[in-house]
């Protein structure tokens, strides 16, 4: 079912581009990340069904792959869609199977040339992908991002803010004793508590180690030099940051703000990837984000039920959790 899926992705890819030309900007890059779906399904049904990939594919020059293949690439899709559809409930006691696993992959490669991408891009990009979402990250291996900038300039390595609410609604932070920040309200006609979003912008800090926008708050940013205090440290990626966080809120609110959850749609991660990009934080892997926005909800739910509380970060450990107010 994931590789007739997948198949089909590629196949709505290339009918969007005949849809919306030039408006389809996206188009090369969306092939790449399918035709690397596909391949890593064909993988895994090899694999299920007790078949080397090596066999199937060896030879494959036999297939005449040459530029006048490449001439209708919705003609060798549909040819390359029916065969898809014929593997459907195979079993590995199969005669044909071999035989059938053959075609798709010589329609593969076609469809491939025919498409205008390389398989090696296609292969590079789907490890990457692959990497990045389901493999924990080797913590020697993330980037810090301040550790070349004096302690006034970096985040702090272990932070303990305390979020407080007044009797007017507003929430505010306390950090050393000092307020930091403005008091802030849920900004909205129904109240959803939002005023304790700058739990998100901690969690980013400790585990990501990445937040402009605390930076801001902690008045820590890097302006010993220019070019990172701004491009990394100024307004645009502080309004980044917090239109990511806005936007995770919409949908998070929708799912229970995550409870229960132990993954986020892999959906929702690409958007991310995609607010982020050209800053630094892309540089951080998805499943990195993906424990940040996670862990970071689990406090702030903590906080939302008791109107505040503590938050504590540790950033050589990546973590954030929840203490309660002293009464």
């Amino acid at each position: 079912m994931g590789l007739y899926g997948e198949v089909g992705g590629v196949l709505a890819a290339s009918k969007k581009t005949k849809r919306e030309g030039k408006a389809y900007y996206k188009y090369k890059q969306d092939m790449i990340e399918e035709f690397g779906d596909v391949l890593w399904y064909f993988v895994v049904l090899c694999r299920r069904l007790a078949l080397r990939v090596e066999d199937l594919i060896s030879g494959s020059e036999e297939f005449g792959i040459s530029s006048q293949d490449s001439a209708v690439l919705e003609d060798m899709l549909l040819a390359w869609g029916k065969v898809t559809g014929s593997l459907m409930g195979i079993r590995r006691s199969d005669n044909e199977v071999q035989a059938m696993l053959r075609e798709f992959f010589m329609l593969y490669l076609i469809s491939i040339r025919a498409a205008e991408v390389s398989i090696r891009e296609v292969m590079e990009f789907n490890s990457k992908k692959v990497r990045e979402r389901f493999l924990d990250p080797d913590p020697e291996a993330l980037p810090t991002f301040d550790e070349k900038f004096q302690e006034h300039e970096q985040l702090p390595k272990n932070f303990e803010i305390h979020i407080a609410e007044r009797r007017t609604g507003q929430s505010y932070l306390r950090w050393n004793d000092v307020f930091i920040g403005d008091t802030l309200t849920d900004n909205i006609a129904e109240s959803d508590d939002y005023r304790f979003h700058d739990v998100f912008h901690m969690a980013y800090a400790a585990i990501l180690n990445w937040s402009p926008t605390f930076r801001k708050l902690i008045k820590q940013k890097r302006k010993s030099d220019l070019d990172i205090d701004e491009n990394q440290d100024g307004g645009r990626a502080i309004v980044v940051e917090e239109g990511l966080t806005a936007w995770i809120f919409s949908e998070a609110k929708s799912l229970d703000y995550f409870e229960g959850q132990s993954t986020l749609p892999f959906g929702l991660l690409k958007t991310v990837q995609q607010f982020v990009r050209g800053y630094e934080v892309e540089k951080c892997p998805l499943k990195l984000w993906e424990r940040a926005i996670l862990d970071g909800y689990s406090v702030f739910r903590e906080v939302k039920k008791n109107k505040g509380g503590i938050v504590v970060g540790d950033r050589r450990l990546r973590t954030i959790k929840y203490k309660p107010l002293p009464e």
